[in-house]
């Protein structure tokens, strides 16, 4: 095993910022490696890099499971096509969407990006990217009058896409306290060339990227009751870190369970997830989600032509939740190098951990053995946590507040770039670097935030290696 080598007034200068640590002169006792610490998945762990490392079934799975894995994943990333059309297993897109196919914001399973700029122009119109969109009523938010409750910037033939997103980035300058330079980005929308009139005045926005694919199930499996044990420990810790779970209606399930999915925790299932997202991101229905959101305002999608009723049949959508659930995890790489465990120690040290909860063992999941009964590392805790007011969107969603946001899981974060060749984070893709993520924690990440930022420079690189690991 290689030898750690640390400077013993490094960490002493760590142990005077976080406290308990005074005259802490040598090198902490750290956890030894064992083969297998790397399966962040369990058994569902492939030891993948490079831009497929999303794209694979559950290491675990049957081969005779296989085929229907493949039809899912046919489905999730072939394009739709407007009605009527001879492709009629395919026909039903829009009338309204962002985009033709699932796999067209999740490209290869992977995290979706802002559209790309030169210098400050905005070359293309976001897809991977969403809004959300509501107005106050005296029963929670309600969709937008003209709009409904989300914004689509494209459409089939014959009809008025909803209209056009502008974003520009207000720069933000700053440095760590050992002088180290930083800057961030604080992004800015406006809608523009609008089709169905004004938005109301008092719009609500939530931008929102589309996450990687991966691990979904073994999230779904967590049992409720750990969900809720890491609110609890949270409070009895009193760190102000008080993280709280969503509670939102299934149209699977048909009532309320609490939230795992989505940037506020607002979906319980994937099969609620996935039925939504093809109703509200590429206009077909389904059993659940039987209908277009087509406003008063919008008469040319009210009559626009349909791909049957519904547009994506059981089976066929089906087949797309299991390919969802049954994606694997790859594995962390260099987990047992010096870097990495010293970076792992100083993201416990820093409280990240607290809401970046590393480990479950999985409960049953009807019809699902790969994901059922597996020791995972998907770091989040699935609980809502005021971030402060930089990330705040302002818009409620469920029981989430303005400036609430579930922790997101950070298996797979390292692998973005091979992936889909960027390096975007957080619910907007405002961050450049995991640097840039960290430094717009605020609200009860404060304090964690302002650790890391008093590491120094060699400690901050290595806890970022921890991070680029998984």
């Amino acid at each position: 095993m290689t030898k750690l080598f640390l400077r013993p007034a490094s960490w002493l200068a760590a142990g005077l910022i976080l406290g308990g640590l005074v005259g802490f002169t040598s090198l902490p006792e750290l956890a030894p490696y064992h083969d297998g610490d790397e399966k962040l998945g369990g058994d569902t762990t492939v030891y993948e890099t490079g831009r497929n490392a999303f794209s694979l079934s559950a290491a675990n799975m049957a081969s005779e499971r296989q085929t229907r894995f493949f039809v899912g994943n046919s489905f999730f990333k072939k394009a739709w096509v407007e009605a009527p059309s001879s492709t009629t297993a395919r026909d039903g897109l829009g009338p309204h969407f962002i985009a033709r196919s699932c796999g067209a914001c999740h490209a290869l399973d992977g995290r979706g990006a802002p559209p790309q700029f030169d210098k400050q122009l905005q070359a293309e119109q976001p897809m991977a990217l969403l809004f959300r969109l509501s107005v106050p009523g005296s029963k929670g938010p309600q969709p937008e009058p003209n709009y409904g409750g989300q914004f689509n910037n494209d459409a089939i033939p014959g009809v008025k896409p909803e209209g056009k997103v502008q974003i520009s980035y207000q720069p933000q300058t700053g440095s760590f306290p050992d002088g180290e330079p930083f800057e961030l980005l604080q992004p800015q929308y406006r809608f523009t060339e609008l089709g169905y009139g004004p938005l109301h005045p008092q719009l609500q926005v939530s931008p929102r990227i589309a996450p990687q694919m991966i691990g979904l199930g073994l999230l779904e499996a967590i049992r409720e009751q750990d969900i809720l044990a890491n609110a609890r420990a949270q409070a009895a810790a009193n760190l102000g870190v008080s993280g709280r779970a969503n509670y939102v209606p299934d149209a699977y399930a048909g009532k309320t369970l609490i939230g795992r999915f989505g940037w506020k925790a607002n979906v319980a299932t994937i099969a609620h997830q996935s039925a939504g997202a093809f109703n509200g991101d590429i206009g077909i229905t389904s059993r659940h989600f039987a209908q277009e959101e087509c406003l008063p305002a919008q008469r040319d999608c009210r009559q626009a032509a349909r791909g049957g009723k519904p547009e994506i049949p059981k089976d066929k959508l089906d087949a797309v939740i299991f390919y969802s659930r049954t994606l694997a995890v790859p594995a962390q790489r260099e987990a047992d190098s010096a870097e990495v465990r010293r970076g792992k120690w100083l993201f416990s040290q820093a409280q990240c951990s607290s809401c970046h909860v590393s480990s479950y063992t999985t409960g049953p999941l009807r019809g699902l053995p790969e994901v059922s009964g597996q020791k995972i590392s998907p770091y989040t805790d699935l609980l809502l946590h005021d971030m402060g007011p930089g990330l705040a969107d302002g818009r409620p969603d469920g029981l989430a507040s303005g400036q609430e946001w579930k922790t997101p899981p950070l298996w797979g974060i390292g692998l973005f770039a091979d992936v889909n060749g960027h390096t975007r984070y957080l619910h907007d893709g405002r961050a450049r670097t995991l640097s840039e993520a960290i430094l717009w924690h605020g609200g009860e990440a404060e304090a964690a935030k302002q650790r890391f930022m008093a590491f120094n420079k060699t400690d901050r690189a290595a806890l970022l290696r921890f991070l680029e690991s998984l």
